[in-house]
């Protein structure tokens, strides 16, 4: 099973079972994460800042690369509902902008 590791989110060591979304597995760990589209792509606001890893990560999806094209989503920036992590590990942050006013960030 792969692993996801949130930086700036206290215990957010995360098992990605094979298959699943990295929002999904964030959410099955009891993790609160932002999402106004509802994890579907259409916004960029469940984003994941990749400090290491990426090369773990499934390709980009389509809405991933039409953001990117936009300027809307960086190069080093996952959707969290897009990526899967088919094995590795990946080690990420939360990005400021998308921070949820109730969950405690280091």
């Amino acid at each position: 099973m792969a692993l996801l590791t949130i930086e700036n989110l206290p215990g957010a060591a995360v098992k990605v079972p094979a298959g699943s979304t990295l929002f999904a597995a964030l959410q099955a760990a009891g993790h609160d994460w932002m999402h106004a589209c509802g994890a579907k792509g259409r916004c960029t606001t469940c984003r994941l800042q990749v400090q290491a890893g990426a090369e773990n990560l499934s390709p980009p999806s389509e809405a991933e690369l039409r953001y990117r094209a936009a300027g809307r989503l960086l190069a080093t920036e996952r959707l969290a509902c897009q990526a899967r992590l088919p094995t590795g590990e990946v080690v990420g942050r939360v990005p400021e902008a998308t921070k949820l006013p109730h969950v405690q960030y280091s």
